[in-house]
């Protein structure tokens, strides 16, 4: 990539993340805001990014480099309990932190959550945990429904709950899931 081309991406990157972290509403920024907030022409973010979605994915990987790290540091030997909970109250505090980020990404899968990159790799990283705390036989849909006590809309729903809160109610649907039969 040319140096004039890193920058404008750069440029773009930062430009947007200062528009997500002031909005209330994702679907309020636009391709053109961005631009605008950029000093750049609209060509160049559809030459960078494609499309909106483009860029709020490239914006959601830049800041979901430090969910990875919060994620890195779940100890190994943990009960696959510990992990899948580990995991849901880091993505609780991510789409907390950037909560009009993540849900222009949900939104943004065709209406559906679902439909994002990111969804597909959290739940087979839990299905995995709930095949090897459950047996695999209801493992995919088990990790479907511990997904959706952290989307983004719910997240948003519930944005005044203080973290005491958040984590009394993922510890009893995690331990009440994994806990359970096999």
């Amino acid at each position: 990539m040319r140096a004039d081309a890193a920058r404008n991406r750069e440029a773009v990157l930062a430009a947007a993340d200062r528009l997500f972290e002031a909005a209330n509403d994702p679907d309020r920024i636009s391709m053109d805001d961005v631009a605008a907030a950029a000093g750049v022409g609209k060509g160049t973010l559809f030459r960078h990014f494609g499309d909106r979605l483009g860029l709020v994915r490239a914006l959601y990987g830049t800041r979901g480099e430090q969910l990875q790290a919060s994620l890195a540091a779940s100890p190994p030997g943990d009960s696959p309990a510990d992990r899948a909970l580990h995991l849901l109250r880091e993505l609780v505090r991510f789409k907390r932190a950037n909560r009009v980020l993540t849900l222009a990404l949900e939104n943004a899968g065709s209406g559906s959550p679902y439909r994002n990159e990111s969804y597909e790799k959290w739940h087979a990283t839990l299905t995995a945990i709930v095949s090897e705390a459950r047996g695999p036989e209801s493992a995919e849909f088990l990790a479907h429904a511990l997904l959706a006590a952290v989307r983004s809309d719910l997240v948003e729903h519930l944005r005044d709950w203080p973290d005491e809160r958040w984590d009394a109610g993922l510890t009893a649907l995690t331990r009440s899931v994994l806990t359970s039969g096999r």
